[in-house]
Parts: structure tokens; C-alpha cells; sequence
């Protein structure tokens, strides 16, 4: 795997910087139920951006096709990506999440742009903690959340159902991937890391595995939210846990949260919300859509019915981070947010054994 040059000559925050943030965050959450912004994609297609516009001037003779490469808008088009935001922060967000959903050099490599991993992951967490720290106040701090996504390849299943024990992806490739990204996004000055999107545990698995060994050579370490994606009505991952099983695989790790996002809306996700809320030991995060697509692929739930959907989660004491994921806007979170200031967060079970 390619590993960017910049990365061995990039300053990374102190010691000290790391700890203070961390600080500030688990003080926030103490305080208060933390909103966590909404989708970035939404919000990209709102621009219409050209293929031009996707390549700037720096990448206007690349080989390959680049439009809907929307990580590397954060390169070529920062203002439309800061932009997005400071929409998010103005409308109650307290943690925004870095535009880097793809960018691995795994997922980057079906642009041609695998090189470019480690500075899509600085520029990206740079764009977002510009716009955090214009919003932020002494009296509420606002956070950027490093996204470390799934990848387009899965270390558990098949693509070849004609050749069920292949593999397109291998555990350590992963974590090298993963390693490379979660280096650019400290160095771009993120104050926790999500990974996010989770269909396949091992993924996840190789991607904690991957943020520890970027600790140990930053020398310091960020909070870890995690959060897996249920996929359809059997109320399992794509790799085949359950809810329950899918935290008893993580539990292991001292997280900052555990929760669901995607693939659902808020009333789809209740009952599994339900058992990490009555489980985890850590805070609980729930980001889900803004209800199911319709027959387009679009997302109609407007921002008052999300933050009535989200509104069962707060009043059973089951939250402590929401937000929301595909087809959410400024809008829905400034509703969300509203809701949630009438709500205390969730306390923290003492340990899983004890919930079990």
C-alpha cells in the first residue's frame, strides 16, 4: 500500500493539546447530549458540481473519471466543504464529522487516487476544524470527528458467490489502509475518531487495531466512537451479528461511544437502540436517516417528523450523541438539536457483564 511521503514529515498535535481537547469533549457529554451533524452527500448534491468542478485545476488532466469523488472536493473545492460545516455548527451541531467517509487508499484506488490518501484525510480534518474553531465559544466547544469508513471491501464475506472462501481484501491491508487514514485526520487536527457505517466487524476490527498502532506513533491517544449500520428488517449487520453480539465483539475496547447510524430510520432503529442503550457501557450514539427511501432513493422524513422520530430515544434516557445520516440537512439537525436541550444524557452502565 502507498504511503504518502508527507506523512513521515507531518507535525502531529502535542501531548498536551490531545489531552486538553479530550478533556473539554468528556466534560461536554457530561453536561449535555452532544448532536452530532448530518449528511455530508445530502448536502454536496445540493451544489451540483460539474466534473470539472470535482477536478479543479490541479487534477484536470487525471485519467479517470472523478465526479461524485466527494472527498476530493475537500482538495479542490474546500469552501463548498467548509461551508457544509458551518451550516451544521450554526444549526446546534456540537461534533462534525470530517469529509472522509472514502478516503482510503482501498476505496480511493477506484479513482486512480490511492496516493493521495493521507492528504485527503489532513485536508479534510483541517476544512472541518477551521469551521468548528470560527463556531466555537468558551462556553460551548464545538468538535471534529475523523470518519474512518467501512471501504467498498469486506475482510469477512465473499464477493464471488461461486467461491465462498475468497476474499478481496485481506486484514492487514486494512489495517495499513486504515493506519494511513487515521494518521492524516490527527494530523489535520480532529478531536476523536468515528468509525463509522459498520457492516463487517472485522473491518472494524482491523480499523481499531489500525487507530492503536497510529497512537503509539503520534504518542497520544484520541477518543474512538463506533458505530455500526443494521442492514435490513432481520436486525443484523451485513456480516450476521445482532446487536448484542455486534457490542460484545467491541466491548473489549475502551470506546468513547457505541452506536448505530444508516441503513434505517429512527423508527426502524428503535429496538436496537434499545439493547445497546440497556447494555453498553459506554454513551450511546444514534445517527439514523431521515427515514426509509422511497421508490427514488429518496429521503422524505422533513426535519420536524425526524426530530418527533429521534424524540422516543431522549425521553427514555437512551442517548447521549444524535444526529443524523443520509438525507439529513441543516435543518433536520437545528430540529433534532431543539429537541434534544430538554434532555439529560444517558448514564453510563458500569460494565456489560453486570447488563448481561
Amino acid at each position: 500500500m502507498h504511503m504518502a511521503s508527507s506523512e513521515s514529515t507531518t507535525a502531529f498535535p502535542s501531548a498536551a493539546s490531545i489531552a486538553q481537547r479530550t478533556s473539554l469533549l468528556h466534560a461536554a457529554a457530561s453536561n449535555r447530549i452532544l448532536v452530532l451533524d448530518g449528511a455530508m452527500g445530502t448536502m454536496i448534491q445540493q451544489h451540483r458540481l460539474t466534473e470539472e468542478d470535482f477536478r479543479g485545476e490541479r487534477f484536470s488532466q487525471h485519467s479517470d473519471p472523478l465526479k461524485g469523488n466527494n472527498d476530493l472536493l475537500s482538495i479542490t473545492q474546500p469552501d463548498v466543504i467548509e461551508g457544509i460545516h458551518r451550516a451544521y455548527l450554526e444549526a446546534g451541531a456540537d461534533i462534525v464529522e470530517t469529509n472522509t467517509f472514502s478516503s482510503t487508499s482501498i476505496a480511493q484506488a477506484d479513482y486512480g487516487l490511492q496516493a493521495l490518501a493521507f492528504e485527503l484525510n489532513e485536508a479534510s480534518a483541517r476544512a472541518a476544524r477551521k469551521a468548528a474553531d470560527a463556531i466555537s465559544t468558551s462556553e460551548r466547544m464545538r468538535f471534529v470527528a475523523g470518519a474512518l469508513g467501512p471501504t467498498n471491501k469486506t475482510a469477512s464475506l465473499s464477493p464471488d458467490v461461486n467461491n465462498p472462501g475468497f476474499r478481496a481484501i485481506t486484514f492487514d491491508e486494512l489495517v495499513a489502509a486504515y493506519r494511513e487514514q487515521a494518521l492524516g485526520l490527527i494530523a489535520g487536527g480532529v478531536d476523536l475518531l468515528l468509525i463509522e457505517t459498520i457492516f463487517d466487524t472485522l473491518n472494524a476490527k482491523a480499523a481499531l487495531f489500525a487507530v492503536h498502532e497510529a497512537f503509539d506513533e503520534v504518542g497520544s491517544e484520541l477518543p474512538i466512537m463506533i458505530s455500526g449500520t443494521i442492514t435490513d428488517a432481520s436486525g443484523r449487520t451485513l456480516s450476521g451479528q445482532t446487536t448484542e453480539a455486534f457490542l460484545i465483539s467491541m466491548e473489549h475496547m475502551p470506546l468513547f461511544s457505541i452506536g448505530l447510524n444508516c441503513a434505517l430510520g429512527a423508527e426502524q432503529l428503535t429496538p436496537y437502540l434499545e439493547v445497546l442503550a440497556n447494555k453498553a457501557p459506554f454513551r450511546v450514539s444514534a445517527y439514523p436517516n431521515a427515514g426509509l427511501p422511497n421508490e427514488m432513493g429518496e429521503y422524505d422524513q422533513d426535519p420536524q417528523a425526524m426530530a418527533h422520530a429521534v424524540l422516543p430515544f431522549l425521553e427514555r434516557g437512551w442517548i447521549n450523541i444524535i444526529g443524523g445520516c443520509c438525507g439529513t440537512t441543516p435543518e433536520h439537525i437545528r430540529a433534532i438539536s431543539e429537541v434534544a436541550q430538554s434532555f439529560t444524557p444517558r448514564s453510563l452502565n458500569s460494565s456489560l457483564s453486570d447488563a448481561i
